[in-house]
């Protein structure tokens, strides 16, 4: 099969032939459609030192996609050959403490599709046959390829309950603009969110963003002004990882108000810790997609919601054929893009 492929630490892939990987008793082979390239995967490419602290070589990467399934192990269940899939990434163990209760995305021994184990930059892919999402209804293949980010942004806005709310998102990269459809979808009453790039807050208006900020050149206390509020917000979704965004946010929540942390950031800052505790609020950070609740959530919405997902599919920008696959990472890291997807049937 055709891969994508890292066959020694250091920068870049190759596109070569590899193995097509065999199915276990309780696996499920799929036949990839399509990729979507995460941030992840831009670090895995260029191998920064978090990628040569985290990534063990020879690897094939890749965790967003969707395939139809072409082979079942005995012992799955609810899983077809000819179903259409996606596919949660994390891997878990099953046995440790947060496992065995039911709260799988805590698991301590989890492995990353694509980070830890082979992944989805492929013609195939292997996963646990318990990681596969079968969509039920019909979706996009290119809708269907980006659920796990889609999946991060649910989790990130349904933490806190959003109806009625006055909701800040600083950062609309691609996760932080589904966020702002969800929670538009979901009745919240304000949204106003934060970048630098113009494209990404135009966007952001066509999610559903009632008013955005170019934190450049202004600022967050001057548009809640414009929109009438009086307090502060109410719930606000970190999706950045700059370190100017969550000072920012908490110096314009409400007394009381919840935060929900999804970006990453690059290295520690400060924070004043003294108006959270005054303030009384709540910080929650935010690691993957709740397993599998959230992904019952997202097919729920898009299965009632037309406008969810046409907004969900705006986001995807860019679309290039497995062998320009160069482009396309290209495309992904210029910024102020959308979502880019790689087609794994034009190799």
């Amino acid at each position: 099969m055709k891969a994508l492929f890292k066959s020694e630490a250091g920068p870049g892939f190759e596109y070569v032939d590899r193995p097509e990987p065999e199915v276990g008793p309780a696996d499920v082979k799929i036949r990839v459609l399509r990729t979507g390239i995460c941030g992840t995967d831009l670090h895995i490419e260029r191998w920064d030192d978090w990628a040569a602290g985290n990534v063990p070589t020879p690897i094939i990467p890749g965790h967003e996609f969707s395939g139809e399934v072409v082979e079942v192990g005995p012992l799955v269940h609810d899983v077809s050959v000819g179903d259409l899939v996606s596919g949660e990434g994390h891997i878990v163990c099953g046995m440790c403490r947060n496992c065995r209760a039911g709260r799988a995305q805590m698991c301590i021994r989890t492995k990353g599709v694509g980070v830890q184990r082979d992944g989805a930059f492929a013609e195939y892919i292997v996963i646990p046959g318990r990681n596969v999402w079968v969509h039920q209804t019909p979706i996009d293949p290119d809708v269907a390829a980006i659920f796990d980010p889609f999946g991060n942004a649910v989790h990130t806005a349904l933490k806190f309950g959003v109806v009625g709310e006055d909701v800040l998102v600083t950062g609309c990269g691609p996760i932080g603009l589904m966020a702002i459809a969800v929670a538009r979808h979901v009745g919240a009453r304000f949204i106003v969110a934060t970048d630098v790039s113009a494209p990404r807050l135009e966007m952001a208006r066509r999610m559903g963003a009632d008013a955005v900020v170019d934190v450049s050149a202004g600022r967050v206390a001057d548009v809640q002004r414009e929109l009438g509020m009086r307090e502060g917000f109410d719930v606000g979704f970190e999706m950045s990882g700059s370190p100017a965004a969550l000072p920012e946010m908490i110096e314009n929540m409400n007394h009381g108000g919840r935060i929900a942390m999804l970006g990453l950031p690059a290295a520690p800052f400060p924070v004043d810790w003294g108006k959270v505790v005054t303030h009384m609020l709540t910080l929650s950070g935010i690691y993957g997609r709740e397993m599998f609740e959230t992904w019952n959530s997202m097919s729920a919405m898009l299965q009632s919601s037309d406008t969810l997902r046409d907004r969900l599919g705006e986001i995807i920008s860019d679309r290039y054929p497995a062998r320009e696959w160069r482009a396309a990472f290209d495309a992904a890291a210029s910024g102020g893009v959308g979502k880019v997807i790689i087609d794994w049937t034009e190799i």
